[in-house]
């Protein structure tokens, strides 16, 4: 268990630093977009560097007038 919990924190560090290569937490601008492909990259972790490049559309529904 404890050997599985070392390899998920050192598999998101990676991630997280993949992330700060791709400038997704500099900028100000948060929205759906720039916010899921943060969390993806973190999560898609080293695979970032086997040319793994998650992106993701969001399509929010809009107000009724």
């Amino acid at each position: 268990m404890r050997i599985a919990s070392i390899v998920i924190v050192i598999w998101l560090v990676i991630g997280a630093v993949a992330g700060t290569q791709r400038d997704y937490f500099k900028s100000s601008d948060n929205n759906c977009r720039k916010t899921s492909d943060a969390i993806l990259t973190v999560v898609a972790g080293p695979l970032n560097y086997m040319g793994v490049n998650p992106k993701v559309t969001c399509k929010l529904p809009q107000p009724s007038t």
